[in-house]
């Protein structure tokens, strides 16, 4: 599989399914067990919004080839129904997602394991401001 020839909803499919697993795995290791708080948690990190919040806070640091990959993911052709959707977190979260399972897809883990330590940096600092 060459993920630089998948288009941007492919992508953000196994990217958001690999970040999700990411937090999950991340609240675990805070020995979170409560199934209600890992819900209520986890949304925290993976809702439109946070994703959103989180290409704030990393966008300035993504390589060229990251924000094309990026852009990819956000242009793609997307059919938002839901009323209760902001277009442009949900347009970034899929970029997001997209960048997520481009570099999951490259096998470039080091970089991979760097944006999403960054990332839950970002959601935990901006629940405490």
């Amino acid at each position: 599989m060459k993920p630089e020839l998948l288009n941007g909803a492919n992508l953000a499919f196994i990217g958001d399914a690999y970040y999700e697993l990411y937090i999950r795995h991340h609240l675990l290791e805070k020995s979170i067990t409560n199934q209600h708080e890992l819900q209520r948690l986890s949304v925290e990190y993976v809702s439109a919004r946070a994703h959103n919040i989180i290409v704030h806070g990393l966008e300035e640091n993504f390589s060229e080839e990251e924000a094309g990959i990026f852009k990819r993911g956000r242009n793609h052709k997307y059919n938002i129904s839901r009323k209760n959707l902001n277009r442009e977190e949900y347009l970034n979260s899929s970029g997001f997602e997209a960048l997520i399972g481009y570099l999951y897809l490259k096998e470039d883990y080091q970089r991979l394991e760097f944006i999403l330590n960054r990332a839950v940096e970002i959601i935990e600092t901006s629940k405490t401001s």
